[in-house]
């Protein structure tokens, strides 16, 4: 019997999008002129513990990509992709069913700062989010009103996802965020007006020479204040200016297994953990 060699049809896409391979569980189709997605959604994916049974929500979901990881990995089973946008919302459906991940998730066209838990008629265990670094003010608008929704705030800020993330969560729930080390300030307040401890923190940077560009927290609605700081994890090894970037191993293992969680330090003789490395960059 000849071997039948024909590769599978790729879906139909429209002229301003594009098809690309993920991995080898995700295809993902991307608006060419839109904002695509990069490190800061691959770690949030990451950053999520795993939680199979856990009811979970995304806000601004965009292409659905940090949903789709997080199913394909097996983190989560039961998520509400929330998107505000009408077209995103509809390419996040699309990349949904491509991956053969509608018993997995679902896509809600909704404004964050619309929902709460009588919106999808219960509470969740887990929220996530990639929410808009940029303020109203800060830069230029995009010419393209897809990336300027993605990236100011022209949806709601950081205070409208944290009190989002609240209203959805029952007493307990954990919410994960992904944001950007200068307005960390700002994504604090907003957690403690709204009734979510920080848990667990970890910043992200290129290398030993440069500021941390990403910071991931999670909160827990309810919780007493306690806070677990991870060692930094560092995206490159040191190299010349001239030189090819290298990926440290820790960072190279966290792409492989999309896993960043604590790092447990070993105990010394007597019982007391030693001292933890400041940075995770093997």
């Amino acid at each position: 019997m000849e071997e039948n060699t024909t590769e599978p049809a790729l879906p139909e896409c429209a002229e301003d999008e594009r098809i690309d391979a993920v991995n080898e569980q995700i295809t993902l189709i991307q608006k060419r002129d839109g904002l695509t997605f990069g490190t800061d959604a691959y770690l949030l994916a990451a950053f999520l513990r795993p939680a199979p049974r856990a009811r979970a929500v995304e806000l601004g979901a965009g292409t659905g990509i940090i949903s789709l990881l997080a199913a394909t990995r097996e983190k989560l089973h039961d998520t509400v992709a929330v998107e505000i946008q009408p077209a995103f919302a509809a390419l996040c459906e699309r990349n949904v069913r491509l991956n053969h991940l509608t018993d997995r998730i679902r896509t809600l066209c909704a404004d964050v700062r619309d929902l709460s838990a009588e919106t999808l008629g219960y509470e969740c265990d887990l929220v996530y989010s990639n929410p808009p670094y940029m303020r109203t003010d800060a830069g230029l608008p995009n010419a393209n009103a897809g990336k300027n929704v993605a990236r100011h705030e022209t949806a709601g800020g950081i205070s409208e996802f944290c009190a989002a993330a609240s209203r959805l969560l029952k007493y307990g729930g954990t919410f994960a965020v992904v944001y950007r080390p200068d307005r960390l300030p700002e994504l604090m307040a907003a957690l403690h007006a709204h009734g979510l401890a920080p848990k667990r923190m970890t910043f992200v940077a290129a290398d030993t020479k440069t500021a941390p560009s990403m910071v991931l927290i999670e909160s827990k609605k309810g919780a007493a204040p306690a806070m677990t700081l991870t060692p930094t994890l560092l995206l490159y090894r040191d190299t010349p200016t001239s030189g090819a970037r290298e990926m440290t191993d820790a960072a190279r293992a966290v792409y492989d297994t999309c896993a960043l969680y604590p790092i447990q330090s070993p105990k010394k003789k007597n019982g007391r953990p030693s001292a933890v490395s400041e940075e995770v960059s093997t």
